[in-house]
């Protein structure tokens, strides 16, 4: 009997099932330099390190990290020079804490919703993705947008609050109210966000 025609022997160790999930960091990466730019970088940089932690858990789990940013408007910029005018910007300290790795997959949006005109679904799809948790900025606008849009999808959808900011404390408390009251998104802090398995269950899985 050849190696190929042999049986698999009872007990072998199978690859655990790949993440089902994928985490989205949004607008994170900017040069700030449109209105309001100035208060939305204090916000931006409350939220850096919480992220910059989350992200490094979900990488170590399996977890796809995909860099979601607007191209403002310039149809011929990539993502590497995104990230190069934001390291010789306002924004540097930020992106410094946010460096995307060389295995982290990159989408730019044009619009506030990271599914509008992209090819993120297709992303996602290739990715086999279930379940999405959102970070960046802003509540108010580019997440929920994107919420709204992945729940049309049926994508599961998590939003850990600390994890993301608006112009005010009290646009922050209405963005995470309609979140969670509206969309059905669970909003926990971040360090309750964990990855999950493909074959674990929807209903049966944390936050």
């Amino acid at each position: 009997m050849t190696a190929r025609q042999r049986p698999q022997r009872e007990g072998l160790i199978h690859p655990q099932p790949r993440p089902d999930t994928a985490l989205l960091i949004i607008d994170m990466i900017s040069q700030w330099d449109f209105p309001d730019a100035a208060a939305l970088l204090r916000q931006a940089a409350k939220i850096a390190a919480p992220i910059a932690q989350l992200r490094r858990r979900m990488a170590r789990a399996g977890v796809p990290v995909v860099y979601v940013n607007d191209n403002c408007g310039h149809w011929r910029s990539d993502f590497r020079h995104v990230v190069q005018l934001s390291l010789a910007g306002p924004g540097a300290r930020i992106t410094g804490q946010l460096t995307p790795e060389k295995d982290d997959y990159f989408v730019l949006k044009p619009k506030h919703s990271a599914f509008f005109a992209t090819p993120l679904e297709l992303l996602l799809d290739h990715l086999g993705t279930r379940r999405l948790v959102l970070v960046g900025m802003t509540s108010d606008q580019c997440i929920a947008h994107t919420a709204a849009d992945a729940r049309v999808r049926d994508f599961e959808v998590v939003v850990p609050r600390d994890c993301v900011a608006t112009l005010t404390a009290a646009r922050q408390r209405r963005a995470l109210a309609h979140l969670a009251e509206a969309l059905e998104v669970a909003t926990p802090l971040s360090t309750g966000t964990r990855a999950r398995r493909a074959k674990q269950q929807a209903g049966a899985a944390g936050h």
